[in-house]
């Protein structure tokens, strides 16, 4: 313990690592307490692991927090948010600007005085983007260590595809909670199966969560779980002594063949007289005498707050600074070489450092010529992957265990499996862990691989925890949803989506395109990859659809802006609107319609976010605001379709759940045919 949180001059190294870790603890307790708001008991637990992680092993450069091959460090239980920010400030970490130092601290001390407060850099629960040093966004417990996988099987896969040099290691901090997420062990059962050797994950085994000891709930041996998962498996049980914490460390370093799990028994709120090994230090603030009481067991002066006693600051330096730039300065003297001897491989890994892609990407992307019987978008989709995956080597992907189905392989030369064996493979088996792969893609796409994953629509549900982070981080992710409708026919209302598209389009930065036709599916991969803010849902069938003719205002290009007339007829008097399959519909509803003398315009509107981000002029002359007349079709619940029908508009589609049955008697007993579409278009119109 330290002394009134001074130091002297005759301060040993011993007793700086003790200040240290100490003022890690009291400035998380006095961020929670002034916002009177967060979860003070894990970090004060955790200072310790946390700083000798840091101190001792971690390949950081606070001067340059976002070099290619530093390790990244994961806070997985995001609640301890706390303990980031602090770390980040006492390390001296610079803030990022336009992927520059701006030369100012990334957290300073007045940030963490504002915790959880509007527009600071210390929100409640870590966000990417927001604060530099953030790696991911955490605090939906399992996400982060999942995240954390991905970002391994990305280190592992820069290392074998360009360079060993490339390589980094993954630490992550969970606690309890993450470890009894489901998310967490479908990652980690994948981790364990790749060896992941490059990964650990330590664990605050504090047994202690909101509602009380961890027995009310959880009693299993995680350890032994996770060894028969294929982990290396290390305990600590003094969690306080920093040198027995640096050998777990470097034990996990020299593990070859497994992913570590370090075992760190810790008893949260560490220091607080009532409150130590209690749940009430979990969530709330220790209050005003719980906190005067813990300082003056820490040696500290109770009255003072936000306090960094001199040395701390320079010790951090002294160790962290001084190794991470020199690991850097060596790294990029290695790098130089590499460039010098590989410069076409060193141009790849500039662009995909910027989040760009290699000039031609695109030029490949198949053009299908009008056919009636056509193909499944889920096809058509397949090749458009497979044409512009080879011209982007940094892409990867694959399936969760639909493959053959979702038609999401890579094949041509080169691409070949990512394996234990082969970690520079391209195509990736997730297994049937649809909310592992979601997660993993997040940490991929964060360390500069464009990833995609796939999955039948309706299981989309499994993922949704994480793409949604992902639209809340803005990483290009690629979701590829197949069997998209109760057009899956006689597997029934379990395998059939009806809300989902709507519950997807709910998600704000989620792009979601579901093409109409083979063409449209084309230029559906090619507005996913050029979508660098977010990620894009491609939503495709497993049934046939027909190929249009087009004519040359109408091209499949003008799927980038969302919405477009694809069919028009003279002064039309109705509007039929529709993605994907039911587009078709429309067509066929159209000319029933023109031939009665009711002209009708077809919109294809296989994306509505990228409809609603045209400007006005545009979108009124897809729909004329004249023309209040539309029927919207599609194979789902008609929830948001309002929004483009007005008032005078009326919804074909799903009120409930779909049945066992051939696709085409399905389609016709819903009434999702061509004749209803057109009566409910005279219906509309008042004829």
């Amino acid at each position: 313990m330290s002394t009134n949180g001074t130091g002297s001059a005759q301060t040993t190294s011993m007793d700086l690592d003790q200040l240290a870790v100490d003022t890690i603890r009291t400035l998380c307790i006095d961020a929670v307490q002034k916002a009177n708001s967060g979860h003070p008991g894990t970090p004060m637990a955790l200072a310790p692991v946390a700083y000798s992680l840091w101190q001792e092993v971690l390949r950081y450069d606070p001067a340059q927090p976002d070099w290619p091959a530093r390790d990244r460090f994961v806070l997985s239980c995001g609640h301890a948010s706390t303990l980031l920010y602090s770390l980040l400030h006492l390390s001296g970490t610079i803030e990022l600007k336009d992927g520059r130092p701006s030369g100012a601290p990334a957290v300073s001390l007045a940030d963490l005085q504002a915790f959880r407060q509007l527009h600071s850099k210390t929100p409640g629960h870590p966000e990417y983007g927001h604060t530099t040093g953030v790696e991911t966004t955490t605090g939906p417990l399992g996400q982060g260590v999942a995240n954390s996988v991905g970002m391994a099987l990305a280190g592992r896969f820069w290392a074998a595809r360009y360079g060993e040099h490339l390589g980094y290691r993954v630490w992550a901090l969970c606690g309890d909670g993450d470890i009894m997420e489901g998310v967490a062990y479908e990652a980690a059962s994948l981790a364990g199966h790749l060896g992941l050797a490059n990964l650990c994950w330590v664990y605050d085994s504090n047994r202690i969560t909101i509602e009380g000891r961890t027995d009310l709930a959880f009693s299993e041996d995680v350890g032994a779980r996770f060894a028969a998962m294929g982990w290396n498996v290390l305990r600590v049980t003094q969690p306080n002594d920093l040198a027995v914490l640096a050998q777990a460390w470097h034990a996990a370093i020299a593990e070859r063949a497994k992913p570590t799990l370090v075992v760190v028994e810790t008893r949260i709120g560490y220091g607080s007289p009532k409150k130590e090994d209690t749940h009430h230090a979990h969530g709330e603030p220790l209050g005003v005498d719980e906190v005067a009481a813990t300082k003056a067991r820490y040696g500290w002066d109770p009255a003072r707050s936000f306090h960094v006693p001199e040395g701390v600051k320079e010790r951090f330096a002294e160790r962290l600074g001084r190794r991470g730039a020199a690991l850097r300065h060596d790294w990029r003297t290695r790098h130089a070489a590499w460039s010098k001897a590989h410069p076409e491989q060193a141009r790849e890994l500039e662009l995909a450092w910027r989040g760009e892609l290699p000039q031609g990407w695109r030029d490949g992307l198949p053009k299908h010529a009008p056919d009636a019987k056509g193909v499944a978008t889920r096809e058509s989709a397949g090749k458009a992957l497979e044409a512009v995956a080879a011209r982007i080597p940094w892409m990867v992907g694959g399936s969760a265990d639909l493959t053959p189905s979702t038609k999401t392989r890579m094949g041509f030369e080169g691409a070949g499996d990512l394996l234990k064996e082969t970690p520079g493979g391209r195509n990736v088996h997730y297994g049937i862990r649809e909310h592992a792969m979601a997660s993993l893609l997040n940490g991929m796409a964060l360390c500069g691989l464009r990833a995609y994953g796939a999955t039948f629509l309706v299981f989309c549900d499994y993922l949704r925890p994480a793409l949604r982070l992902s639209a809340l981080m803005g990483v290009p992710t690629v979701h590829v949803f197949t069997h998209d409708s109760i057009g899956v026919g006689e597997d029934g209302p379990t395998h059939q989506p009806v809300e989902q598209l709507a519950a997807m389009r709910a998600i704000p930065g989620l792009t979601t395109i579901r093409p109409c036709d083979a063409n449209e599916a084309s230029e559906a991969w090619a507005a996913a990859l050029a979508n660098t803010r977010g990620p894009t849902a491609l939503v495709l069938t497993r049934q046939a659809l027909p190929t249009f003719a087009r004519a040359a205002d109408a091209g499949a290009e003008l799927l980038h802006k969302g919405g477009y007339v694809l069919a028009d007829a003279p002064s039309p008097q109705v509007v039929l609107l529709a993605s994907g399959s039911e587009v078709a519909l429309c067509m066929a509803a159209k000319a029933l319609l023109d031939a009665e003398g009711l002209p009708a315009r077809v919109v294809s509107m296989p994306s509505w976010e990228l409809f609603l981000r045209q400007d006005k002029a545009w979108r009124d002359s897809v729909l004329p605001p004249s023309v209040r007349a539309r029927v919207a079709v599609e194979a789902g619940v008609g929830l948001g379709w309002e929004r483009f029908l007005g008032d005078g508009g009326v919804f074909v589609g799903m009120e409930g759940y779909g049945a066992s049955a051939p696709a085409g008697q399905l389609m016709k007993h819903f009434g999702l045919s061509a004749e209803n579409v057109a009566a409910q278009a005279r219906r509309a119109a008042g004829r």
